[in-house]
């Protein structure tokens, strides 16, 4: 199966996510390349690849896509599948190019390599960096001299990650060293390409606190290698974002510019010394005045590609292939960086396993449990319950010292967490929900939310727990299309188009859907409360119904005489216990709302006399905010067809 016929080379897809498009997209230019399945465990994944890049086939299954007789596999999916998938393609008889890091351990490696051996087949390791036209520049300066003998490489790199999206805790979220896997690996593989073999690394991690996502986000790494030190710095804290590296030699420094692809060359020019530093400073910044502008022409034009490396490396691996030629990074090549650094990732593995398991300590029954108990209305119930002398367990992301000493028991998890979640429902007589995503992009709505209430539902039906109180939003309501005459009740209805909403809308109505459901189909013993705008201390500074926060200015929106369906903390906390407490209200929705009639004018007027010069009030007509939507989806729409072509 691995023979190459006619110089025509049958490239098979292993993983749709985003990396795999940079891949594929390289794959594309080369004429004696064909592309012949995507494979994933997430068939729609696939599916969406295959057809955005005219595949046409694509399965979740590699023994089928085995049968559309591929020569070589691409693997690119996450570092802890990359063995048993590598192994599984080689025994297909299949050339392998593994995505970085090339496996999770030293073994896992070795086995690899041997497999690959054994069946005569090419195994090679994507190391993206080398490819950067902006490292091989540099690599280029350093062969011809620019900086003398050289004395130490800088790698400095911050990043992001999308957020948890719920489910069951992924590898970015369970394991500690990922961060490191992911990314540290480019720093040791580019240190050695400058200077030489690295004989010692010194690994360190540590945890801000400020990731919800990663346990351990700042690494640093320093290496002693044959021709001098190389130190790698990673952070997911660090704003704007860093990808540089610095080149340090005896007669000049190269500094490197990843993200806007320049190169500057700082040398020791004749004269006094600090007049060279400032000259070389004033030509570096003249020049890059042309440079950085001519770069953003070439990437709006396709002339300079996204992920420059991770295509150039692709195609590289292809080339050799083709040619007959061995592959620019080798199995051997791949495993180095895993053997520098696999004694630091097993000891931050095991770090957050630990941490990971002491959440599920043994817990004594509770009267109740509170999810979302840190904010302003999941606060108030506690303080309630306590003061009725009932046993508080709350469920956080993170430890609130405002619930010290409040609540008996505290489980530090994310609602988007099966596991966790069914730990803090176990045990608890009544469960109020009041725990959902308040910010953030659609990732964070659907964890905090969704999976949120699917995982509290579920678990209150193992543990047959005696009641749910759930809270829900009037935003679930068809508010567009009602009549604005007749008054809104439980029976009013739901917004027939939530994908036209925001995402706290779609989700809060997702969710809702999920409770009644359970309420219908498995006898869910739960109630649930629709509460109209919650206000009380501290709620001046959340922007009411009508009113955007944009840039620290609220933007009021429509007439300021439309009314608002106001109703106090302290009223909500009782219609909540009240639930709770009623057997006849199980099966029920329930809207909480205060009779009293308020304008959004008024409110605002209240709000501004509260808060003073420190509220920036502006007022827009809805027209206006409409025009304005409508343009920003189309550069939005523009701008997507943009970077697809």
């Amino acid at each position: 199966m691995s023979l190459i016929v006619d110089k025509r080379l049958r490239i098979g897809i292993v993983g749709a996510g985003y990396v795999a498009r940079y891949h594929i997209e390289a794959l594309k230019r080369l004429d004696e390349v064909e592309i012949v399945g995507v494979c994933d465990l997430d068939l729609d994944a696939a599916n969406k690849l295959a057809q955005t890049y005219d595949i046409g086939w694509a399965t979740s299954d590699l023994a089928e896509l085995g049968k559309r007789r591929p020569n070589a596999i691409f693997i690119l999916t996450p570092p802890s599948s990359h063995c048993a998938l590598t192994l599984r393609a080689l025994d297909m008889g299949c050339h392998v190019f593994v995505e970085k890091p090339m496996a999770d351990s030293v073994a896992e490696c070795d086995a690899m390599i041997a497999k690959a051996r054994e069946k005569g087949l090419v195994l090679s390791v994507d190391h993206s960096d080398l490819f950067d036209p902006m490292i091989m520049r540099a690599k280029e300066l350093v062969a011809a001299g620019v900086c003398g003998d050289l004395v130490a490489v800088d790698v400095w790199r911050s990043s992001d990650y999308p957020p948890y999206g719920g489910g069951p805790l992924p590898g970015m979220v369970a394991q500690g060293s990922y961060p490191f896997r992911d990314l540290g690996v480019h720093g040791l593989y580019t240190m050695e390409a400058f200077l030489g073999e690295i004989a010692r690394v010194d690994i360190r991690y540590r945890s801000t606190g400020r990731s919800t996502t990663l346990k351990f986000d700042e690494w640093q790494a320093l290496a002693e290698c044959e021709q001098g030190t190389g130190r790698v710095m990673l952070s997911w804290n660090v704003r704007p974002m860093l990808n540089r590296i610095v080149v340090q030699g005896t007669r000049g420094v190269i500094e490197v510019d990843r993200f806007l692809q320049v190169c500057h060359v700082r040398r020791v020019l004749p004269g006094p010394k600090f007049i060279g530093i400032v000259m070389g400073a004033f030509v570096g910044a003249l020049r890059d005045v042309f440079r950085i502008p001519w770069n953003i022409l070439r990437f709006a034009t396709g002339s300079l590609r996204p992920s420059p490396g991770i295509q150039s490396g692709a195609e590289a691996f292809a080339r050799a292939l083709l040619d007959g030629t061995a592959p620019p990074v080798s199995a051997e090549d791949g495993r180095r960086p895993i053997a520098l650094m696999e004694a630091a990732c097993r000891q931050a593995d095991e770090e957050r396993r630990q941490e990971l398991e002491a959440r599920i300590e043994t817990l004594e029954p509770v009267d109740a449990l509170v999810t979302g108990a840190s904010g302003f209305l999941g606060r108030t119930l506690v303080n309630a319950l306590r003061r009725k002398g009932q046993s508080v367990r709350v469920l956080v992301r993170r430890p609130d010292p405002r619930l010290a000493g409040i609540a008996q028991q505290v489980v530090l998890g994310d609602l988007g967490d099966p596991r966790i979640v069914d730990h803090a429902v176990q045990g608890a007589r009544v469960v109020y929900h009041v725990g959902a995503a308040m910010g953030g992009g659609p990732r964070e709505f659907e964890a905090g939310t969704v999976w949120g209430t699917r995982n509290v539902v579920d678990a209150c039906l193992r543990h047959r727990t005696e009641s749910l109180v759930y809270v829900s939003s009037m935003s679930v309501l068809d508010h567009a299309g009602r009549n604005p005459a007749e008054a809104i009740d439980e029976t009013s209805t739901l917004e027939p188009h939530p994908d036209w909403r925001g995402s706290y809308t779609q989700t809060k109505l997702t969710a809702e859907t999920y409770v009644r459901d359970a309420i219908r189909d498995h006898g869910l013993p739960a109630v649930v409360i629709r509460p109209g705008q919650i206000i009380g201390p501290g709620s001046e500074k959340v922007t009411p119904n009508g009113t955007l926060g944009i840039a620290g200015r609220w933007i009021a929106v429509g007439s300021p005489l439309q009314t608002l369906p106001l109703v106090y903390v302290d009223d909500v906390v009782d219609a909540l216990l009240l639930a709770a407490q009623t057997p006849g209200a199980k099966g029920q929705v329930v809207h909480v709302v205060d009779p009293a009639i308020v304008t959004q004018g008024e409110y605002l007027e209240r709000v501004r006399r509260k808060r003073g010069k420190d509220l920036k009030l502006m007022r827009w007509p809805t027209w206006w905010l409409l025009t304005l939507s409508v343009g920003v989806e189309r550069v939005a729409s523009n701008t997507a067809g943009t970077r697809t072509a």
